[in-house]
């Protein structure tokens, strides 16, 4: 019996979140292996990296996803898509193990990845 690994339906497509004082883009590689993100507004814009992320398709069409950038920081988002709506939990090496909040924030409507998304 072999049973087969759901895709992440999200792969392939990229959306903005905004938080207020952070806005980012995040792109989920239609290879769903990586994603790329870029700070595009708020104290760290400029800032972009392709991380591995992991995911989990939770109940009500939310979705926990999770990923470690190069510097130790963790992200972990709660996610839904279709509502466009985020929770980030985040740490990093300066504040340590105890998880940050930051506030729900907008999630603009998916389309497909294309170069032109990282100006």
């Amino acid at each position: 019996m072999s049973t087969q690994t759901p895709r992440f339906p999200f792969a392939g497509r990229t959306f903005e979140v905004d938080y207020g004082d952070l806005v980012a883009t995040n792109a989920y590689a239609a290879d769903e292996n990586s994603l790329t993100y870029e700070i595009t507004g708020g104290s760290l814009k400029g800032a972009t990296a392709t991380v591995a992320y992991e995911w989990k398709e939770l109940d009500g069409g939310n979705f926990l996803i999770s990923w470690q950038e190069a510097d130790g920081s963790t992200v972990v988002h709660v996610d839904n898509f279709e509502k466009g709506f985020s929770l980030s939990f985040f740490t990093t090496p300066e504040i340590g193990s105890l998880p940050a909040f930051r506030d729900v924030a907008r999630i603009r409507r998916p389309k497909v990845n294309a170069r032109s998304s990282f100006h």
